[in-house]
């Protein structure tokens, strides 16, 4: 299966050494039913899948909005971050854990953004040897969405501490309304932590006058502190968001993101580009093409 024929938002890539594999993983539900799917490749070209990685459990909180997973690897084990809500309870961030990239994955963490908080798509980052999560707490909220940072034990399984507001969207100059919705909001979703060719990045994804788009901020020091200088413009992905950057085994550096394909949000798919990010700026090449 080619990459531009799988339906799925919030696309992130795990290159696993250990397998030699690509795996793809993101917000679709091939059966109809919640949890999440994953597709393995050994080229990025032609996709073998979907295989389900995680089936809730009766006694599981969540049953709904399963999105935006993320797989890390950590001492020998695979770590998912992931979005989960309920009817009775606020959109919040989880880890799961496995012993294979395909799972089957279980619930390992406690809920670990704020309690009360609508908040998405959970990134994974240490600082000075110690993790950190750095999420959105959602528009739908506090109509000015943001990006936050909150401090995770050593053990990844639960927060420590108060969460801090990174930046709103709002002080992204070319940020705007969603064309949507009638009214003066500005999303956030989809950051990512990028330690780029000399220059640090944080992407994160919003809407502007000409539609979904991925924004770049730069930390003038650590990632958990408010402290980011903004680009001028988005990068120059129309339609496209939710991005996050992996290096192949060759150790080039791709960006993969979701679009809406001929302007019908029913069937997004996933675009890759080679991406650059350093002091002379940012470079992007599709390599779908």
């Amino acid at each position: 299966m080619k990459l531009e024929d799988i339906a799925i938002r919030d696309p992130f890539i795990l290159a696993d050494k250990r397998t030699q594999k690509y795996y793809l993983y993101g917000t679709f539900y091939p059966d109809g039913n919640m949890g999440f799917w994953a597709y393995e490749s050994k080229d990025m070209k032609d996709w073998k899948g979907p295989v389900q990685i995680f089936k809730p459990g009766k006694d599981f909180w969540a049953d709904q909005d399963f999105w935006a997973p993320e797989i890390y690897f950590i001492k020998d084990s695979y770590y998912m971050v992931a979005t989960f809500k309920s009817e009775n309870r606020c959109r919040s961030c989880q880890i799961l854990k496995a012993e294979n990239p395909l799972g089957p994955y279980t619930p390992y963490s406690d809920i670990l953004t704020p309690k009360g908080w609508e908040a998405l798509d959970g990134t994974l980052g240490f600082e000075d040897g110690h993790p950190f999560l750095i999420f959105s707490h959602e528009w739908l909220q506090i109509k000015d969405g943001t990006i936050c940072s909150i401090r995770l034990s050593d053990d990844l399984k639960h927060s420590i501490g108060e969460a801090t507001t990174l930046f709103k969207a709002s002080n992204a100059s070319w940020s705007g309304r969603p064309n949507w919705n009638k009214n003066d909001v500005r999303v956030t979703d989809g950051p990512f932590i990028y330690r780029g060719e000399g220059r640090n990045a944080l992407l994160w994804s919003t809407y502007n006058p000409d539609g979904y788009t991925i924004g770049v901020a730069y930390p003038q020091g650590s990632f958990v502190k408010p402290d980011y200088v903004f680009d001028s413009k988005p990068l120059p992905i129309k339609d496209s968001g939710h991005g996050m950057v992996f290096k192949s085994f060759s150790g080039e550096s791709y960006l993969i993101v979701h679009r809406e394909k001929d302007g019908n949000s029913s069937f997004e798919h996933a675009l890759i580009f080679n991406i650059s990010i350093n002091q002379g700026g940012i470079s992007l090449r599709e390599v779908n093409k």
